[in-house]
């Protein structure tokens, strides 16, 4: 199993509480938070993982190094931002399996990945997307299903409930290929609200708990979380 990590986020939100690092390197008990995604992802199988850098991103290499555990670690270097989509496109040209599992760096949603790509594997998908279902939140934008298929994204509004894209992908190797894409480009408003409804799309609920630490007061909670 190879997974790819979205680990270039310069944290612009979190600089009153965490300065000069990258997103995911912000300590959580004496550990960057990027290590406990990391040992999730080990604890799951994979094998190996890219993690997509570019701010900063020797920090992240000076800890982590070559690997993690039984976890062989890449690294795919943005020269300058390419956007969450060039970001994936390109760490995914360094991987060699079929389906490529791809977590965001600064989420944490400790799903078991074999049930997510059982998922993905029932039909022919190109993109497999955990869900969280929330209730009373206004942070969020929401995905809307029809059974198991994505067919619409909503933008944020104030909602009593609704699912969420909660940052885990289950994506085939060719999913960005042959569609004329820049270089740089939005994952989310170039492919994925373009693709809902296609067929092309769908989505696995999750019931695990969820965490974000891109604002201070979700940071806040990410010792007790974790």
């Amino acid at each position: 199993m190879e997974a790819v990590v979205l680990a270039g986020g310069m944290g612009t939100r979190l600089r009153s509480v965490v300065s000069d690092l990258p997103k995911p390197m912000a300590p959580v008990k004496g550990r960057p938070f990027l290590e406990y995604i990391l040992g999730w992802l080990e604890h799951c199988g994979v094998e190996r993982t890219v993690l997509s850098v570019g701010y900063k991103w020797e920090s992240i290499r000076d800890h982590f190094g070559s690997r993690l555990g039984s976890m062989e670690l890449a690294y795919s270097v943005e020269d300058h931002p390419l956007g969450t989509g060039g970001a994936v496109a390109l760490a995914v040209s360094k991987t060699s399996e079929k389906t490529v599992i791809v977590v965001n760096g600064d989420t944490s949603f400790p799903i078991d990945l074999s049930e997510l790509l059982a998922r993905h594997g029932q039909t022919a998908r190109g993109a497999t997307i955990a869900l969280k279902r929330m209730e009373n939140f206004d942070r969020y934008g929401t995905v809307v299903l029809d059974e198991d298929r994505i067919v619409a994204f909503q933008e944020k509004t104030p909602r009593e409930s609704g699912f969420i894209n909660a940052g885990i992908y289950a994506l085939d190797r060719t999913f960005l290929s042959g569609r004329g894409l820049p270089e740089r480009f939005s994952l989310e408003q170039e492919v994925l609200e373009k693709d809902a409804g296609s067929g092309k799309l769908y989505g696995a609920v999750f019931d695990v708990p969820f965490l974000d630490i891109g604002i201070p007061e979700d940071y806040a909670r990410a010792a007790e979380f974790l």
